[in-house]
């Protein structure tokens, strides 16, 4: 019997594979065993050509040769890794193999990754995919076990194939459509644009908002404060005459209580994660972006083994894993977590339909750690911030619900009615986890109406009198709705709906993948800031001059997200094999013909306000002025040429009065560093600051001075006495 060629997707993946298959002889860029032999490919090897591939009068960018519609889309090797390429079609040309399994990243990119080369190099033998949810070598050996024919993935490279091939008919034909209509750096996509377009709409709705004055009543009386409401329990009061006439009407009364209602509530523990939910957090809690959460997450599934696949958009787990719950929980067991997982295990570990639902199960499960045993000092700062975020959802997720009683007070003042609203915790459940780190969910109230806050009740009763009441106004200003983070963004693309005003359409999007996948939103939203069509303040994004003038050139249809979440809902059926792929291609087609057409015939201009009076040594055109990833650059306006240059960056430097990173402006000896509050001083003065400053003082001698401060007197002795009386005990 002959050997199997294992294809995975980058080298350190290849490398574990062939440790646990006993492939032990290093050859050029593959592993070599008796029964297998691992090769590895570096992410992806073959791409879909570029246009001058198919006729040479694509070289040239003119409106006249759109749209580019080539009868059958044709894949090269990409330049920068032929040469591993090489080895991968040399590895399948070779007659002692009889089949090749398919080691690449268990998804649709993964699958795409491998069906191109294996089409480019010709492999015309049985194919197999290792389809695995974890890389520990626990999960290796049973995939290795269980592998799947590679007809069972077909349909899912086949919708692969078609998102690649739409992105090109759409993104190359509109991009080169419009910078040819308006001689400017302009590109679009099928999924970036509508995504672009949310957050430029949303910065229409803040720069269009006019704030209104409100008035809020309240009344004071022993112990708590009720809250004046109307009939439609709305409790700002937009006209100060009425709001005074209110004041004037209850002044001076007592007040009874109409109504005392107490419920028992529940509020069940959250779902697991899915990729998109885990970036949202990160971005809320820790600011990260949905890319640094991405690679974050790839850390801890491919060299960590300590969570399973990330790029999922499932929030369930099927049957087949609920055995394996107590060794995953084991596994965490460490640290801060040992205490809460101690609580679990003690007793029978109850699932139900809400987490354990094959049928709400795509490709791979929701993310949940691995029972790969942890060692926390192995991971670094960022790494332990997501892994936090994991281990404490899946515990929350196992744990009982939150159970409190809600008591809700009417009162009478005349014939005005006041409430106000109380909380007794009676079981923390899975709030236990989150405890002393506010809310686990920060997405916030909804900005339309003021909310009753929780506060203590005293025991009361119907018909009770409330005398001696304090009435206070309050003023405040409507806000405008807050500009998108990360966090909110990536919502938006998960669930376009709302952004659709056909009420039947939004219904139907309710269900559907929203703009791009788990895997591919992180890349759109980054390309979106290189592209210089938005920029980071802070968490907030806000779209540039040139993303809101993008939005105002490109034809409306790519500008709302329902054709755009229809394709991908369309791209889902295919890989199911619910959908014909050559149906969606000749719409692809049509609609790209469609775009560029739209483009042609409009008579709208662009306007470059980000030009300077700087001239590009290279052409001689006027420079445009952009905020870039690492501060600002001059870039050349004229696409052809390219020329770009940094202005400024951001430097580690800390400014010696604020203590804020300054800026580094200049070129070679008139280099400066400066900061927000006015300080500057030359570079070299800096360095020559930083040098005398170090000279100053040693580690030696910082280490002595600190030892000598706690012989002589203990830096804390509040803890001192209490470690005293531990050593005693």
């Amino acid at each position: 019997m002959g050997r199997s060629l294992v294809l995975t997707e980058k080298p350190s993946v290849g490398r574990e594979i062939a440790r646990i298959l006993n492939c032990n002889q290093k050859g050029n860029g593959c592993f070599l065993g008796s029964k297998y032999v691992v090769v590895w490919a570096l992410g992806h090897l073959v791409t879909l050509a570029d246009p001058e591939v198919y006729d040479n009068k694509y070289k040239t960018w003119r409106m006249e040769d759109l749209p580019m519609l080539p009868p059958k889309m044709k894949l090269v090797v990409i330049k920068e890794t032929a040469k591993q390429f090489g080895v991968v079609s040399n590895l399948m040309k070779m007659p002692d193999f009889d089949e090749l399994i398919i080691a690449t990243d268990a998804g649709r990119e993964g699958e795409l990754v491998a069906r191109w080369i294996i089409q480019k190099a010709g492999w015309r033998k049985p194919i197999k995919r290792l389809w695995i949810s974890s890389q520990t070598e626990r999960a290796i050996r049973e995939g290795f076990r269980n592998l799947k024919p590679g007809r069972e993935y077909e349909h899912l490279y086949t919708s692969a194939e078609c998102r690649a091939e739409a992105d090109w008919l759409v993104g190359l034909n509109l991009t080169r459509a419009l910078t040819c209509k308006y001689n400017a750096q302009l590109s679009a996509g099928r999924v970036q644009t509508p995504t672009l377009a949310m957050v430029v709409a949303r910065e229409k709705e803040i720069r269009e908002f006019r704030p209104q004055d409100y008035r809020t009543v309240t009344a004071q009386t022993n112990g708590f404060v009720l809250g004046w409401q109307d009939k439609n329990g709305q409790r700002r009061i937009f006209d100060k005459k009425k709001a005074d006439e209110i004041v004037a009407r209850v002044t001076g009364k007592s007040g009874e209580i109409r109504e005392v209602r107490k419920e028992a509530k529940k509020e069940l523990p959250p779902l697991a994660y899915d990729l998109t939910e885990l970036q949202r957090d990160a971005n809320r809690k820790y600011g990260f972006s949905a890319k640094t959460t991405s690679l974050i997450m790839q850390q801890l599934y491919e060299t960590h083994k300590l969570v399973t696949y990330p790029r999922t958009d499932s929030r369930h787990i099927s049957e087949d894993i609920v055995p394996t719950l107590p060794e995953r929980l084991k596994s965490i067991a460490v640290g801060t977590y040992a205490g809460w997982v101690r609580g679990l295990l003690k007793n029978k570990l109850v699932t139900s339909k809400r987490f354990v639902d094959g049928s709400k199960v795509s490709d791979h499960h929701a993310i949940i750690p691995t029972e790969q045993a942890v060692n926390l000092s192995r991971l670094s700062n960022e790494e332990m911030k997501v892994y936090d975020l994991i281990v404490k959802r899946f515990i929350a997720v196992l744990s009982p619900a939150f159970e409190y009683e809600q008591t809700t007070v009417r009162a009478a003042l005349g014939e005005e009615i006041f409430t106000a609203r109380g909380k007794i915790v009676k079981s923390k459940g899975w709030r236990n986890v989150y405890e002393g780190q506010g809310s686990w969910d920060d997405e916030g109230a909804d900005e339309g109406r003021e909310e009753e806050v929780d506060q203590t009740l005293p025991e009361i009763h119907k018909g009770d009198r409330l005398r001696g009441l304090t009435i206070k106004t309050a003023a405040g200003k409507t806000k405008p709705p807050a500009r998108h983070t990360e966090a909110t963004l990536l919502s938006a693309m998960e669930h376009p709906g709302k952004y659709i005003d056909n009420q039947k359409l939004r219904e139907a999007l309710a269900n559907t993948h929203g703009l791009g996948t788990p895997a591919t939103r992180a890349e759109i939203i980054e390309k979106l800031y290189s592209s210089f069509y938005m920029e980071r303040r802070g968490k907030e994004i806000v779209p540039t001059s040139k993303g809101i003038q993008l939005i105002g050139l490109v034809p409306s249809e790519l500008k709302s997200p329902e054709l755009t979440a229809k394709w991908e809902q369309q791209l889902s059926e295919i890989s199911k094999g619910a959908a014909d792929s050559q149906t969606f291609i000749r719409g692809i087609r049509d609609y790209a013909a469609d775009l560029v057409a739209a483009v042609v015939g409009s008579s709208q201009t662009y306007r470059h306000d980000n030009l300077t009076r700087t001239k590009c040594p290279e052409c001689g055109k006027f420079l445009l002025q952009v905020k870039g990833k690492r501060g600002e650059m001059y870039i050349c306006q004229d696409r052809e040429c390219g020329y770009r240059k940094g202005i400024t960056a951001t430097s580690n430097a800390r400014c010696p009065q604020c203590h804020k990173k300054m800026e580094l402006r200049g070129e070679g000896e008139n280099k400066v560093l400066a900061c927000a509050c006015g300080h500057r001083e030359k570079l070299s003065a800096y360095k020559k600051r930083r040098d005398e400053e170090k000279g100053n003082y040693n580690k030696k001698e910082v280490s002595n001075y600190l030892r000598n401060q706690t012989d002589s007197q203990p830096l804390n002795t509040a803890l001192a006495d209490a470690l005293a009386k531990l050593k005693q005990q």
